[in-house]
């Protein structure tokens, strides 16, 4: 497994002292520009228990290998600012959960906004753990220019690997929420009754279908149902209980998500996201807890577009840490019809370039700490099928194609997207298209298009021969 190692150095180590929390930050990217140690924000959170809890559920998160668990994993809460809310965002060492804490309507001075890692360590832990009521906690995001100055370099460094797989599940997990619906809704004393009522094994798959007013459990899929593969994974749930205010489930539309051929008992994709005082907690959770995101190749149908990476580069730079990216507007600044705008920001959210928030069915900006260079080498299927295709492996056959591998021909159905490789036999489409399929799509748009110039009486690019 192929990885990259990431080197945090901080000014010092986050603190809490005397009601005020400060959250020391790594390298990031801003407004301003690269910085060292950026300052995006320094004001109060006027609702100090929920917002410590949040944050330590975060943290337990980043921690926190549910699938064969063993110890050693210390990854540092990503935080973006963009002007009216902290996202605080985190991702499991199994690759399996994703978490984020939503804190709005900030109360004090944004100061830039961009994205960084902030470091949580043992003793902020347990200061934070402490933080009991509701009297507002001064926080500050961003070491104190004065603090930074007195300082003769960063007194705080860690270098710790991150593995291919972790990188590409974080990036994955957010084109996988595009395709949630809210499914169902609870307010108040419902919330916290459903959730101690579900089992506690890490291992437990159930699935939860509305009933009235009310969520009903079952062992088994039921129309309208979410799966909830893997009951213990959402333990980080259970501190913010006693703050919630409302709990909204979300899982693959209509027609969407595992099952595809697999059976719908094969387990899916959810979201569960807890309302609490002036921020939200949203945890995404893989289909089985031995699945990780970065395997579910969702993004690969849009990244094997040829278009894409110019078009995201474009896109790219119309970013600048809006809280909500309206594709439309996109659409109109760069001159894009919003369905290349949908796969350039699929192409960002690969280069860890954007989020998705479910509540408001928007994707955001923020950056993470690995550049879009990456992106081939993070969804090895595309490589393979773009090397086929290199390689002249495809022929294409009206609807169908033949593609020839070192195993075999296998035969391709380029609308349905299936294929007679073993790979597909085992999944059925329920993790992406295989190579097979990319490889074909791929020979086909290239076909296409050098049959549009043939008619149009213009010579085809050698680029666009080759593929």
């Amino acid at each position: 497994m192929t990885q990259a190692v990431q080197a945090y150095s901080y000014a010092g180590p986050s603190t809490l002292t005397d009601g005020r929390l400060g959250l020391s930050t790594s390298g990031g990217t801003a407004l301003s520009g690269p910085r060292t140690h950026p300052r995006f924000f320094s004001g109060l959170l006027t609702e100090a228990a929920p917002a410590a809890a949040g944050l330590l559920a975060v943290a337990d998160v980043a921690l926190a290998r549910y699938h064969q668990p063993r110890p050693g994993w210390t990854r540092d809460p990503v935080v973006t600012c963009d002007g009216d809310r902290l996202r605080f965002e985190s991702f499991s060492a199994c690759g399996g959960v994703y978490a984020r804490l939503d804190v709005l309507a900030l109360d004090g001075d944004v100061l830039d906004r961009g994205t960084t890692n902030v470091d949580v360590n043992g003793p902020l832990r347990e200061a934070l753990a402490r933080i009991g009521g509701r009297d507002p906690l001064h926080l500050g995001v961003g070491p104190d220019e004065l603090a930074v100055t007195t300082l003769d370099g960063a007194v705080v460094e860690k270098k710790v690997p991150l593995p291919s797989r972790w990188l590409r599940g974080f990036a994955e997990v957010q084109v996988i929420a595009v395709g949630f619906d809210l499914r169902a809704e609870l307010r108040g004393p419902q919330v916290v009754r459903f959730l101690r009522s579900l089992p506690r094994g890490a291992g437990r798959t159930v699935w939860v279908a509305p009933r009235g007013n009310d969520l009903r459990v079952s062992a088994g899929p039921a129309p309208g149902a979410v799966c909830l593969s893997g009951a213990g994974r959402i333990t980080t749930l259970m501190p913010l209980l006693r703050f919630v205010k409302a709990l909204r489930v979300y899982g693959p539309a209509a027609g969407q998500g595992a099952g595809q051929g697999a059976g719908q008992a094969a387990g899916q994709a959810s979201a569960w996201e807890l309302e609490l005082p002036g921020m939200r907690y949203t945890l995404a959770i893989s289909p089985e807890p031995w699945r990780g995101f970065s395997g579910e190749g969702a993004v690969l149908d849009d990244l094997s577009t040829d278009e894409v990476a110019g078009d995201a580069d474009l896109v790219g730079m119309l970013l600048n840490f809006e809280p909500s990216v309206e594709i439309g507007l996109l659409a109109d600044r760069s001159g894009l019809p919003p369905s290349r705008v949908r796969a350039a920001l699929t192409q960002l959210g690969t280069a860890g370039r954007v989020g998705y928030d479910l509540h408001e069915a928007s994707h955001f900006h923020r950056e993470l700490p690995y550049d879009k260079e990456q992106v081939a080498e993070l969804n090895p299927r595309l490589t393979s099928a773009r090397a086929l295709v290199a390689a002249g492996a495809v022929r294409l056959e009206g609807e169908t194609a033949e593609v020839t591998t070192d195993g075999g021909v296998r035969r391709v159905r380029l609308e349905a997207g299936s294929c007679t490789c073993p790979w597909w036999f085992d999944h059925a489409g329920s993790r992406g298209p295989c190579k097979h399929v990319l490889a074909a799509r791929i020979a086909a748009r290239i076909a296409a298009r050098i049959a549009a110039r043939e008619r149009a009486g213009t010579a085809a690019t050698p680029a666009e021969v080759s593929g």
